[in-house]
């Protein structure tokens, strides 16, 4: 049997906002004399991280913005790292700042973050900016991953008001966030996670589905009700030895099982994971224009 959802084409709808990105930042400095200009600060030599913020650079010199990164040792201190931040936060030409996550362990993520100018925190971790999301005040920036999703959903055609919505994880970056966002567009809202009990039971009654618990393929068709939307937030490698790399990339979702049942389903990879970027950058543009 072969699938009949919808497929959430993430990569096409990202190319269309990048290209929105780009004619506002072209507008900003016809107009403002002003180039967006957003610093990935990188700490330490992750290899993921590391291929990340090399694709944020490529990204922001292809909107005609300013895009720098700062790659400090894995050595660096607390107080160096925040003196970097200060730096930033006084710049005027930096509108975006964004320190790559994880940090080394003699770093406290939290003090970082909290350091940041929350009119320059574009990644929306700001204590302040999560709680203008957690209000609905729309002058704050939400975390781009999430903020990417409701893109996704409405250039897709999917009323969230009066939905019901399930969310599978209760991250700071993914699952709290996007609670906010579907109540914030009137959607009736689930957050499970690993201490719910009887999760399919949860699951089976959403009409969009959020998959963000970093479980590769855990999401079943059978706990997913027949119609619903499906959005697979989930980046998970698994072994698989007929690829030359020795893996391949999954989602969350069981994507053969669930794209039988489901209405509309993200792909994994190709689906939510290229909005991250350019939400990214949209929230860039946004922080230099009200600069």
């Amino acid at each position: 049997m072969t699938s009949h959802a919808e497929l959430i084409d993430g990569a096409a709808v990202a190319d269309a906002v990048r290209a929105e990105v780009a004619r506002e930042a072209a507008a900003l400095l016809a107009t403002r004399g002003i180039t967006p200009g957003l610093t990935v600060v990188l700490v330490g030599e992750d290899p993921a991280s590391a291929v990340y913020v090399r694709s944020k650079e490529q990204a922001c010199k292809e909107a005609g913005m300013h895009g720098e990164t700062i790659r400090l040792p894995a050595t660096t201190s607390q107080a160096e790292l925040l003196a970097v931040v200060d730096r930033l936060n006084a710049d005027p030409a930096i509108h975006g700042i964004l320190v790559q996550m994880p940090l080394p362990k003699q770093i406290d993520a939290q003090a970082i973050i909290r350091r940041i100018d929350p009119r320059k925190d574009v990644d929306g971790f700001h204590p302040e900016n999560v709680g203008k999301l957690l209000i609905g005040d729309a002058d704050g920036f939400a975390p781009c991953t999430p903020a990417g999703v409701m893109v996704l959903l409405e250039r897709y055609g999917v009323d969230v008001a009066g939905k019901e919505a399930v969310v599978l994880g209760r991250s700071t970056i993914v699952g709290k966030p996007m609670m906010s966002l579907l109540v914030n567009a009137s959607a009736t809202v689930t957050v499970c996670h690993s201490r719910t009990r009887d999760l399919a039971r949860h699951t089976a009654k959403a009409d969009i589905l959020v998959a963000a618990i970093g479980k590769p393929n855990f999401v079943t068709a059978e706990m997913v009700r027949p119609g619903a939307v499906v959005i697979d937030v989930g980046i998970n490698r698994v072994e698989d030895p007929a690829n030359k790399k020795g893996y391949r990339i999954v989602g969350d979702v069981d994507f053969t099982g669930v794209s039988r049942v489901a209405s509309k389903i993200t792909p994994v990879p190709g689906g939510v994971g290229k909005m991250t970027i350019a939400m990214l950058l949209k929230n860039t543009v946004r922080a230099a224009s009200v600069a």
